[in-house]
């Protein structure tokens, strides 16, 4: 979700969003080297009320990078270490006895930010438990919904699959992800520029410079910014049929959803933002296809023995669709 606009080109009206996008990228940058798709899809699940998967091997700064995101925004961040024996109660909360009386205490997702690290190496019955408060921002305990706080975004980790110790999340949850990033390695140049990084031992001495750039006034005004973001008829047809289209690719055994049509328009609509546009473009849908489907996509046995990636999915799906101009 990169700006790529060409130097030789108008400078678009500044938004909201595109504003934000400035100021978050320079106070994250201070620590995080890189990760500007990243960092994007994160300003974009915001906005909209959505969540992010990302993915990488350890060690490519997915943790700094949602902890620094959380500091630039003001808003309550908290991280819960996801492994083999965490229980459902452990993150959603549970009842308590306090001077004779059960007493309700909240779990980390009682928070504006969760960090769900490693959300893969715990097994799927603790992965369901946050289904919920991903969907429907609440939690129920002992058939009483408990709200969570606004704004709500659950930034999740994980190892890719073939590492030892991993369970694949459930299609049902893997949904619920507006987007799945891959966080790769760094190239040469942001590598160098990592170890030029002042430290305090092993932490970077500007994370203590990091501000809060963003308050809840400018999310509430990204997000009505978005949703007034104009969708021609045209458009919202090459989402579907972009969408319907997944389903009938010979290597894909289970298509993207319904709810993935919804989160493709709604991200192309931040995206458009991004750019300085009040409308979406078909090259806006292009441009986050591949981080809102590339997790929705189930291939058939024989097409990973091909070694054919979700991501070569998308791409043929696009290219099998016409453009509307």
């Amino acid at each position: 979700m990169s700006d790529p606009t060409p130097p030789s080109a108008p400078a678009p009206s500044e938004g909201v969003l595109r504003t934000l996008r400035g100021r978050l990228h320079d106070e994250v940058g201070k620590v995080v080297v890189g990760q500007e798709e990243a960092l994007d899809s994160l300003l974009v699940a915001l906005a909209v009320g959505g969540h992010v998967l990302l993915e990488g091997v350890p060690g490519t700064a997915k943790t700094l990078l949602a902890s620094t995101f959380s500091r630039a925004l003001g808003l309550e961040f908290r991280r819960a270490q996801f492994t083999p024996d965490l229980l459902p109660s452990d993150l959603t909360g549970n009842l308590t006895l306090r001077d004779r009386e059960l007493v309700f205490r909240p779990g980390p997702v009682f928070t504006n930010v969760l960090l769900a690290d490693e959300i893969n190496r715990t097994p799927p019955k603790t992965q369901a438990a946050l289904l919920e408060a991903m969907q429907e921002g609440q939690v129920s305990i002992d058939g009483t919904a408990h709200p969570l706080p606004q704004p709500f975004l659950v930034i999740a980790t994980q190892n890719p699959l073939e590492y030892e110790g991993t369970y694949p999340l459930p299609e049902a949850q893997l949904d619920r992800f507006l987007v799945k990033v891959l966080v790769g390695y760094p190239d040469e140049a942001q590598e160098r520029a990592i170890l030029g990084l002042g430290r305090r031992g092993l932490t970077p001495t500007a994370t203590a410079e990091v501000q809060r750039v963003v308050d809840g006034t400018d999310v509430m005004a990204a997000r009505a910014e978005v949703d007034s973001t104009a969708v021609t008829d045209e458009v919202a047809a090459y989402v579907t049929s972009l969408i319907r289209q997944t389903r009938s690719l010979p290597s894909v055994a289970v298509g993207a959803s319904p709810r993935a049509a919804v989160h493709l328009l709604v991200a192309a609509k931040a995206s458009a933002r991004l750019w300085g546009r009040h409308f979406v473009i078909p090259d806006d849908v292009i441009r986050v296809a591949p981080v809102v489907l590339r997790h929705r996509l189930v291939l058939r046995p024989e097409a990973e023995l091909d070694r054919l990636t979700a991501d070569a999915a998308v791409a043929n799906a696009v290219a099998a669709v016409a453009v509307p101009r």
